[in-house]
């Protein structure tokens, strides 16, 4: 019913904004990463919407970015799994860092959303493992941060992780280090390697 929603932010909560245009004021639930890229109240705003009914409410959710409204509708598809759950997520992890974890098997990283135990976190991996790639984890990321431009072999990016894990990282740690490499057609899978290990002794 409403893809986006543009106007002037009149208000902001931790888990809800308001946005003005054309004399109605909208009340939008967000998430708390979605909170931190909030323009100043007053200034114009953009969120991608989607709208909850209820019996007794029609409840709009908001994104600044179509990936987060993507990997939100993927959240609340998950069984067990409704708005206020997937925002929680969406809210404790980033939507690289949320990929990241589904990917890698990260379940502690996921339950550690406000009322997401750990069979929940589990049955997210496990219904979303085959929707989302290792592509999308390196490449598909947040229109408000920086992009990362990641070339190379895909295969030499998936040795350098595995080559990490086995030195005793975690998964996650290995998608997110090697993910920060701009990789070359040059680059083999150490290079590749020395130059993620580098990145993470300066995190």
């Amino acid at each position: 019913m409403y893809a986006y929603i543009k106007g002037e932010l009149a208000e902001t909560n931790p888990d809800h904004i308001v946005i003005e245009t054309g004399g109605i004021g909208y009340q939008v639930f967000i998430s708390g990463q979605t909170f931190e890229y909030l323009p100043a109240v007053g200034e114009e705003i953009k969120v991608y919407t989607y709208l909850y009914l209820r019996e007794d409410a029609m409840i709009l959710y908001g994104f600044l970015t179509k990936d987060d409204l993507e990997l939100f509708k993927l959240l609340i598809s998950v069984s067990g799994i409704g708005p206020k759950g997937g925002l929680a997520i969406l809210s404790a992890l980033s939507a690289d860092d949320l990929r990241f974890a589904v990917l890698s098997g990260d379940s502690k990283a996921i339950s550690k959303a406000p009322g997401v135990g750990a069979k929940t976190a589990q049955r997210v991996i496990l219904e979303l493992k085959d929707k989302m790639s290792l592509e999308d984890a390196f490449e598909k990321k947040s229109e408000h941060v920086q992009t990362l431009k990641i070339s190379g072999n895909g295969q030499v990016r998936n040795d350098a992780v595995m080559a990490l894990t086995a030195l005793g990282y975690s998964s996650a740690e290995s998608l997110k280090a090697v993910s920060a490499v701009e990789i070359t057609e040059e680059m083999d899978v150490e290079a590749v390697l020395k130059a993620a290990l580098k990145h993470m002794s300066l995190l």
